[in-house]
């Protein structure tokens, strides 16, 4: 309630973009002040119990409720976010080289729709400053993916080696790693979803993973890739082709939309990607459909419009394994985590699911 009563208002007054930076650097600082990562747990963080937990390319998740990339883009809050209840986080996207971005302002918000709409363009510290900051969070006790993307400066022919690149510096600090060529505020980004340019990429990223694994020894991290919401049902069944080919270990769906139906904001006409409550149905229609071309043995993380636990458990019954959160966090803030948990257990049981690994795509099961 402090968060919706008090420090939402305040925020919601200031510019997105500069509140954005108020709430990192004050869970990065927060987290550095002895006794308040206890406090904060305290707080906000959330229960973890059996039905919930789940093992997934054999990292331990206490809950499937996760932060999408684009929240904390450079890994500077780690520590912070950990403490909030969530079961996993992704940082980034992060690029080989530092870049400022798109021109401001970059980001708006559209309350009345629920919903944000930026087009940051990677804006990122670079590689060498994130390995930095995951150095000093070796102490998280979720996992992290490292979310990896080109420089805007990269033509597209040689984007395999900004994923490389990102891959060998960062693999002995990520539990996970997913590969974003769904952004659609990197020109030309989304063109890598497809024919020989997907398969030239995935088959690199997955050789440098290998090449790192050689290296560092351990167990094999999981790599996945974060598609677009706005693909044709043709596209998306030759893209599922290539990625199952691949061997990655999974997909994230999905990335914003360019959608902009249903918006009655005055900044609907803003150009980016939309995220929030008008996502909500397409992400779990993607989700639906991906899970029957895989046949439910590529695992899946759902996001996009998560704002309630039916949200969430729409999007795990349609086929999704754990689920993100974004634009719903920035709306509700962090009590969200232990809404959705609890609300989650409730729709298990009243399902008779003892655990959320089993509602896992039921609804195919049920039809």
């Amino acid at each position: 309630m402090l968060y919706k009563s008090l420090i939402k208002p305040l925020l919601f007054r200031m510019d997105p973009e500069k509140a954005h930076h108020l709430i990192i650097n004050g869970l990065h600082n927060a987290s550095n002040v002895p006794g308040v990562k206890g406090l904060l747990k305290g707080l906000y963080g959330v229960n973890s119990t059996p039905d919930l937990q789940s093992e997934l390319w054999g990292i331990h998740f206490d809950n499937p409720i996760g932060l999408a990339a684009g929240l904390d883009k450079n890994a500077k809050a780690v520590p912070g976010f950990s403490r909030l209840g969530f079961g996993f986080m992704e940082v980034g996207t992060v690029t080989p080289k530092p870049q400022v971005g798109n021109e401001l302002p970059r980001l708006f918000r559209l309350p009345e729709d629920q919903a944000l709409i930026n087009r940051m363009g990677f804006n990122n510290v670079g590689i060498e400053t994130m390995a930095k900051h995951l150095a000093k969070a070796t102490h998280h006790s979720i996992p992290v993916a490292v979310n990896i993307g080109k420089n805007k400066a990269t033509p597209n022919e040689h984007a395999e080696d900004d994923y490389r690149t990102c891959i060998n510096k960062l693999y002995g600090y990520g539990d996970f790693f997913v590969v974003n060529i769904s952004s659609p505020n990197t020109p030309d980004l989304r063109s890598l979803q497809h024919g020989d340019d997907l398969y030239r990429l995935l088959r690199t990223v997955q050789e440098e993973m290998k090449a790192q694994h050689n290296k560092h020894g351990g167990a094999v991290k999981p790599i996945l890739v974060k598609i677009a919401p706005d693909l044709e049902p043709e596209e998306i069944r030759y893209m599922v082709q290539t990625i199952v080919e691949s061997g990655v270990s999974g997909i994230i769906a999905s990335n914003t939309t360019l959608s902009r139906e249903g918006l009655t904001h005055m900044h609907k006409g803003e150009a980016g990607g939309l995220s929030g409550l008008p996502l909500t149905k397409r992400s779990t229609q993607l989700i639906h459909t991906l899970y029957e071309l895989t046949e439910g043995k590529l695992p899946i993380i759902g996001s996009g419009g998560i704002f309630t636990a039916q949200d969430a458990y729409d999007k795990i019954c349609a086929g999704a394994s754990l689920v993100e959160v974004y634009t719903a966090f920035i709306y509700e803030g962090p009590a969200l985590l232990r809404n959705l948990n609890e609300g989650l257990r409730k729709l298990l049981q009243r399902d008779g699911f003892k655990s959320v690994t089993e509602a896992v795509g039921s609804t195919h099961r049920h039809r």
